[in-house]
This record gives C-alpha cells, sequence and structure tokens, in this order.
C-alpha cells in the first residue's frame, strides 16, 4: 500500500497533494502520465535516507483535483511547478523528472524562472514527435472514449500502461497505476489530461536547451517502445555538457522494470552532485 500525500496547496483553484520527507539537500521528483508520485515512492522513501524529498501530483493525477474546468495541459503544470518551488522556498533544489515531469520541469526552468542545483531526466518527454498510436488516436477522439463503459475503459487503460513495462507489471504495481483513472471523475479525467496534451510545449522550448547550464544526467530503459532510446541520444546532443545512462532490459516504466539499476544509477548522480 503506497503512503498517501499528508500535505495540500491550492493555486488558481487547483489542489495540489504533496508531502515532504527526509534530510539533506533538497529534491523534487516530478511524475509523468499517466502516472502518479506513487510511482516514485519507494525510490523516494529510499532517496531520503540522503536527501530532503519532495514528491506532489500535478493536477488532474494522483490524489491532487481533477476539477473538469480545469485546463492540465504542460504550459499549466510548468507555471504551477515554479509556483510550488517557491512556495517550498527552494531556490536551487536538485529535481528527478520522469515521461511528462520532464518537459514539466523543463518549461518552469526556461520559462518561468526557476534554477536547479542539478536536473536527471528519466525517460522524459522533450522532444517532438511524442505520443503512443494509442494516446494519438484518444487525443483525437477523447470525448468517445470518455463514454466508455466503465469496465471497458478499466481494461483499456491497464492494457495501455501494461505496455509501457517490458518486462511485465505484477498485479500489485498494475492496480497501483489504474486505480487514480477509474470511476467517473478519474476516467473523465485520463481522457482529458491525454486530449490538452500538445507538442508545442516541447517545440517552444526545444531551442532553449543550449542554455541549460547545471548538471544534467539523462537515463533511459534500452527497451522503451514509448519514447525510443534514440531520442535520448538526441536530448544528450542538445543539453551542454549532459551525460546519458542506458538501462538494460528496462521500458519506459523503468522504476518497476529495472529498480535495482535504476536505484544505483540514481546513488552514482546524486552522490556526484550533491
Amino acid at each position: 500500500m503506497v503512503s498517501p500525500l499528508a500535505r495540500t496547496f491550492r493555486w488558481h483553484g487547483r489542489e495540489v497533494a504533496w508531502d515532504r520527507f527526509g534530510q539533506g539537500p533538497p529534491l523534487v521528483l516530478l511524475h509523468g502520465t499517466p502516472w502518479s508520485s506513487a510511482l516514485w515512492r519507494p525510490m523516494a522513501t529510499a532517496l531520503s535516507a540522503r536527501f530532503t524529498v519532495y514528491l506532489w501530483d500535478m493536477p488532474g493525477y494522483g490524489a491532487s483535483s481533477k476539477d473538469p474546468d480545469h485546463r492540465v495541459d504542460l504550459g499549466v503544470q510548468g507555471k504551477l511547478f515554479a509556483a510550488l518551488l517557491n512556495v517550498w522556498q527552494l531556490d536551487r533544489p536538485h529535481v528527478l523528472a520522469h515521461d511528462f515531469g520532464g518537459v514539466v520541469s523543463l518549461r518552469a526552468r526556461l520559462l518561468h524562472g526557476a534554477q536547479y542545483a542539478s536536473l536527471c531526466l528519466v525517460d522524459a518527454v522533450a522532444l517532438s514527435p511524442w505520443g503512443s498510436p494509442f494516446f494519438t488516436l484518444v487525443r483525437d477522439h477523447a470525448e468517445v472514449f470518455a463514454q466508455l463503459p466503465p469496465a471497458v475503459h478499466r481494461g483499456a487503460v491497464e492494457a495501455y500502461i501494461g505496455g509501457a513495462s517490458h518486462r511485465g507489471l505484477g498485479a500489485e504495481d498494475l492496480a497501483m497505476l489504474v486505480a487514480p483513472w477509474t470511476g467517473a471523475i478519474g476516467q473523465s479525467a485520463f481522457y482529458r489530461q491525454i486530449a490538452q496534451a500538445d507538442e508545442r510545449f516541447t517545440d517552444e522550448i526545444e531551442p532553449r536547451y543550449g542554455s541549460i547550464d547545471e548538471p544534467t544526467h539523462i537515463i533511459w530503459g534500452s527497451e522503451d517502445t514509448w519514447i525510443p532510446p534514440e531520442r535520448a541520444g538526441r536530448l544528450q546532443q542538445l543539453i551542454p555538457g549532459s551525460s546519458l545512462a542506458v538501462i538494460d532490459d528496462a521500458g519506459h516504466l523503468v522504476q518497476l522494470d529495472a529498480p535495482t539499476a535504476l536505484a544505483a544509477e540514481l546513488t552514482r548522480w546524486t552522490e556526484q552532485v550533491r
């Protein structure tokens, strides 16, 4: 059972669930889609021995609010993340971001004045094109998918999420990832966040990647079918001085496919920049 996030922050009508634990320099973890902070929880617990770890759910995800009138696009999330850092009074935290969390952290850094002690991007959305065929189909027909019978919706979400793993997900992990998207509120939120995804949010900042000057490390699963590993090489070329580690036998959900290898790589990286 994943421990719930114990604190909340209100921003432009949205309620953001978050928590903080551990001791040491600040380290903020960002999740992607269709995940939540729960995906990072085991890694966060391990890292809390050396860092004060901040976990949060983006609006529209996990335990945060899912009001249908509130936009949840990547532009909104980037602004919110910069605001959260101000509320937490974090001037230069270490940042660890997965999937959509990558572009959220990059937009906060490049457009909204955030600064980091270091940045680690894990199978990150950062370069066009992105989005699986299913993702594209749903984005173009979100209103139709939102009306699926609950059992059919759950099956579709389980199959979609399962495809992000190279090794296959256990029942407990799959249930943890699917749970926020069930029920009337969760089902609507699932298709809404996909409908609002747009490559313009990465295209807008890609030309600025050359200005990133903090230590940046890129980690990628060698078998990521959602965002192919060649994208990691492209990203490394665009961010000056960045380093790259590819984790064998891991897909997009590297946290679950290769937790030991990921933990070892994060330990190596964080000891280097701490």
